[in-house]
């Protein structure tokens, strides 16, 4: 039985709990301020990632009790994404020390860890390896990484929403290409379909110029979710690993580059700044959605058949990272990822 008509219902709901979460804000004065290390110069109420994160997890364990997905992935996502939502959620309303939030983040990645078996075999040109104990602290970390990076990446009007939209609809479209699924077993590509429906809902205020932002609620759980996705499909082919990290492009070289290059010149990492590729190209013209649809085009048109070559096999995953990497490497560097703003 296909559950596909259902997912405008979950849209529509994230729509709606968008709208609902966007009054509470504003009266409860929920509002992010501009200020020197802010995108943008309007205030503007923020916290409807909630929307995001009720809509989706509401939907799992409603389809997961028809068998359409898997329970152990159900409760992989469930349990890690609620903690990393609320965890999200408290920070938004106050302050969480860096340290319990980091806390928080690394008990949500190894519980899911913890239902999915940890990091799958990898295949490196042809070989596989099993990394074992190793590769759950791979994957641990792996997992953290993107839930912060997701979160250092939501700086602009509607990039975090198109990002997940577009890694969510590629991912589902390469279980739908390789044609893993029978009609006896779950629909591998619900999970990552339902999740673009949520933010699509979401998205609808979000779409530059926002009405509301995600939050930290939001762009964690996100970040978190993905990894999680990314982890299982490489459960079902070694190869769909490398295609999943290809799609997550933009995001990784964007946040990894500018780390990097904070760390070495001793930035403080963990504060707020304005560095990142997607900030600087955004000051540049003058305007958040031009940057919001050059990632959707990226997405598009360079990194989504990059991965599908990789998960047909006719391109190792390793090569295939590299070719879709360094083009997003050079636009890095091109606009400055990690350079200090001149005032």
């Amino acid at each position: 039985m296909t559950f596909w008509f259902l997912l405008p219902v979950f849209a529509g709901l994230s729509l709606a709990l968008t709208w609902l979460l966007r009054r509470y804000a504003l009266a409860r004065s929920i509002i992010d301020i501009p200020n020197a290390r802010s995108s943008h110069s309007v205030p503007t109420p923020r916290g409807g990632g909630v929307a995001i994160v009720v809509s989706f997890l509401l939907a799992l364990p409603i389809f997961a009790a028809f068998g359409a997905v898997d329970l152990r992935s159900m409760w992989a996502l469930l349990g890690a994404g609620v903690g990393i939502a609320v965890l999200g959620f408290l920070d938004d309303h106050g302050h969480i020390a860096a340290r319990w939030r980091l806390l928080g983040h690394f008990a949500g990645a190894i519980w899911a860890l913890f239902w999915l078996g940890g990091l799958p075999t990898l295949s490196f040109f042809g070989f596989t390896l099993d990394l074992g104990l190793i590769g759950y602290a791979l994957a641990t970390v792996y997992l953290v990484w993107l839930l912060n990076l997701y979160n250092f990446m939501d700086g602009i009007d509607g990039i975090a929403s198109v990002e997940a939209i577009c890694v969510c609809l590629g991912g589902a479209l390469l279980y739908g290409v390789q044609g893993f699924a029978t009609p006896a077993e779950p629909d591998l590509a619900l999970p990552p379909l339902l999740l673009a429906a949520a933010v699509a809902g979401f998205l609808f205020w979000n779409f530059p110029p926002a009405r509301i932002f995600m939050g930290d609620a939001g762009s964690g759980f996100l970040g978190l979710v993905l990894g999680i996705l990314s982890l299982q499909a490489a459960w079902i082919a070694p190869q769909l690993l490398w295609s999943w990290l290809i799609l997550l492009g933009v995001f990784i070289v964007d946040a990894t580059w500018t780390l990097v290059r904070r760390l070495f010149r001793g930035d403080r990492v963990y504060e707020a700044h304005r560095s990142h590729a997607y900030q600087h190209a955004s000051r540049r013209f003058g305007s958040h959605k031009p940057v919001t649809l050059a990632v959707l085009a990226i997405n598009t048109v360079w990194l989504f058949p990059v991965a599908l070559l990789v998960s047909l096999q006719y391109l190792d995953g390793c090569v295939g990272l590299l070719i879709a990497y360094v083009p997003l490497i050079l636009l890095a560097v091109r606009f400055d990822a990690g350079k200090l703003e001149v005032n």
